[in-house]
């Protein structure tokens, strides 16, 4: 808790920091420029890569494969091309670091552990029904089975003849 309410502090100073030495090397209007290139390429990044994160998304979840890794890999341009866009040289390094795949893989090796990805859907495998092992379990035919109205029911309502 506290390593991240440090860094939490110190980027700031970083990002304040790097813009002072490169403002001093380059000159203002040169620093300015390489800030305003930094947030145009990383929405362009953004769009480009995250166009393919999408399709990948979308095959794997037609497959019935787990997303965990695209997933992973599309929150990681989001926080990319974040640091993109926020002024500052420490967060563009760092961004632009992210928009390599195998820093995204690295990143995704070390997270795997962690995360766990629940479907939201249910298919009729999911209900695979062995005789004997749940003893609740009524099997009914059609014929076996039927639904008469309930006159007494709270939920039948007034017909429209009952008035």
């Amino acid at each position: 808790m506290r390593i991240s309410l440090a860094l939490i502090l110190l980027a700031p100073l970083a990002e304040i920091a790097s813009l002072i030495l490169v403002g001093q090397a380059l000159g203002v209007m040169a620093t300015l420029g390489l800030v305003l290139l930094a947030g145009i390429v990383g929405l362009f990044l953004l769009r480009i890569q995250g166009a393919g994160i999408l399709r990948r998304l979308q095959t794997e979840a037609s497959k019935g494969v787990d997303p965990g890794r695209e997933l992973v890999h599309a929150s990681l341009l989001v926080v990319a091309a974040f640091l993109l866009l926020v002024p500052g040289f420490v967060g563009d390094v760092i961004g632009l670091l992210l928009f390599l795949p195998f820093v995204r893989d690295f990143a995704w090796r070390l997270a795997k552990p962690r995360i766990v990805v629940k479907r939201s859907g249910f298919t009729t495998s999911d209900f695979s029904y062995q005789a004997g092992k749940d003893a609740s379990v009524v099997d009914l035919d059609e014929d076996e089975y039927r639904r008469d109205p309930n006159p007494g029911s709270p939920w039948r309502g007034p017909r429209i003849g009952d008035r």
